[in-house]
């Protein structure tokens, strides 16, 4: 139930550019998540669009805060250098 409601959140944004980023790495990844990721994943969906969008696209460093291995996993996700584990 959880990753539904995780996956729903993801696709409904706000911002069509933030649907695709978010959604499309909870298709594929959502499910191999451990707790933990899960409890960020959910931190990350809660912030606002634009501030996460600035990130994943690499025009603003995200606070250490929020730098956090899941966010690094979302960004090499969409910009395919590396393996996600």
């Amino acid at each position: 139930m959880r990753r539904r409601r995780i996956k729903v959140r993801a696709w409904r944004r706000g911002l069509r550019e933030m649907d695709i980023l978010m959604g499309r790495f909870v298709d594929a990844r959502v499910e191999a998540l451990p707790a933990e990721a899960l409890d960020e994943l959910e931190s990350l969906l809660d912030l606002p669009d634009d501030a996460v969008y600035r990130w994943l696209s690499g025009t603003e460093a995200p606070p250490a805060k929020h730098d956090t291995p899941l966010l690094r996993q979302i960004i090499a996700f969409h910009r395919h250098d590396g393996p996600i584990h």
